[in-house]
């Protein structure tokens, strides 16, 4: 059991408050801080206090940290990731791979000899990246695509000329044939399309139309942010959540989303394969998102969390991670379970006790607990605990 040292991520939609107000640093940061990851990330590993990163020690040590079954299920490396994520500007618009998508994709830019640092690679390594996000504050997100009908009339509603081929697309053929058309739009007429889809949608919310407020909202600041950019319309077809504090949602392969705003906690399988469709000035490879997205269309469900060992857990359908909310009190409750465990502070002060001693978490704080270790937890703390969810 090792108290972590955990790297924070510079990206310019980065909050300047909230990770420096969740480490106790009393000044806003100089710079945005988007992420804090919390794992043993090749990209940027936790490190022990010995000052050996934590997937050296993992390599050094399978078995024993790991537990056997979670090696014989993802071999000599921690499957997931973990996060605080603090969203003051909008990301990309992205989708992640299937496994076989990834393993395909990662072999022929490997055999094609593209080094994983060029920006126009899109397959860092061999694995899938479904995600959980948990929201620590009020959360808003593109997740999925809308039912059709509903984004017909969101399309109709702007009575705009030139959006007549995209509905006509969307009629015809679905999401299958309007979103490529709409990416594949030349510059001048993908920037007009923009200008004219922003401008219609901000005459809305100015007029106080209730219905799809927030989504003609949100189009027309991506439109500000990402001038010309096709995601501002695609952003139109996209379900927009808001979730409250607790409120969690689960984003499978293929999921085009692109997280808008506020603080919450992210677990992920242990991969950086993302491939953009918009609001980016980065790589698009447009054949490859086509490729692996999702063109089913409908409401996506948000996550409550349901009672588990522990505390409140947030059920997903992949063996890669688990999340728990632990609420600790003063009297000492086990904390341990069949896989390793990553473990973050974010209110109180928690004090872990196991067989080699005790380790202590004050806020924005965070420890490595290995595979089956005999664990204790006391308070007054809220903890969220990441594990495999292999049973």
């Amino acid at each position: 059991m090792w108290q972590l040292s955990s790297a924070v991520r510079n990206y310019p939609w980065g909050s300047r408050t909230v990770i420096p107000e969740l480490l106790g640093r009393p000044s806003p940061a100089a710079q945005p801080e988007a992420e804090l990851w919390m794992g043993a990330h090749p990209d940027q590993p936790s490190v022990l206090p010995d000052g050996s990163p934590l997937d050296a020690a993992i390599s050094a040590d399978p078995e024993r940290l790991l537990g056997p079954p979670v090696v014989e299920r993802f071999g000599a490396r921690l499957p997931f990731l973990m996060k605080v994520l603090a969203a003051d500007a909008p990301l990309s618009l992205q989708a992640h791979p299937t496994m076989a998508q990834a393993r395909a994709g990662f072999a022929a830019e490997e055999a094609a000899g593209i080094p994983k640092d060029d920006p126009t690679r899109t397959f860092k390594d061999p694995w899938h990246k479904p995600e959980l996000l948990l929201a620590l504050t009020t959360f808003e997100a593109l997740c999925g695509f809308r039912p059709i009908e509903e984004s017909l009339h969101c399309l109709a509603k702007l009575q705009l000329p030139d959006l007549k081929p995209t509905i006509a697309a969307l009629a015809r053929g679905g999401l299958q044939a309007a979103i490529p058309q709409l990416l594949a739009l030349s510059g001048k007429r993908r920037t007009h399309l923009v200008e004219v889809v922003a401008e219609r949608a901000a005459g809305f919310v100015a007029a106080h139309d209730p219905e799809f407020i927030n989504t003609y909202r949100w189009a027309a600041t991506l439109a500000e942010a990402y001038p010309g950019d096709p995601g501002v319309v695609i952003s139109l077809m996209c379900n927009h959540l808001k979730l409250a504090p607790g409120e969690a949602v689960f984003l499978p392969a293929g999921n085009l989303h692109a997280y808008l705003s506020g603080a919450g906690v992210e677990v992920m399988a242990s991969s950086d394969n993302v491939l953009r469709g918009g609001l980016t000035s980065k790589h698009v490879d447009l054949a490859a998102l086509i490729e692996v997205l999702d063109f089913s269309d409908g409401k996506i469900p948000v996550l409550h969390p349901v009672l588990g060992p522990g505390g409140l857990r947030y059920p997903v359908p992949v063996d890669d991670f688990d999340l728990t909310r632990v609420q600790l009190d003063e009297q000492a409750g086990p904390l341990t379970t069949r896989g390793p465990q990553v473990v973050l502070c974010t209110e109180g002060r928690a004090v872990l006790a196991g067989a080699d001693g005790e380790v202590v978490l004050e806020r924005g704080s965070s420890a490595f607990v290995p595979a089956g270790a005999p664990v204790t937890a006391r308070g007054p703390a809220v903890l969220y605990r990441a594990t495999t969810n292999l049973r």
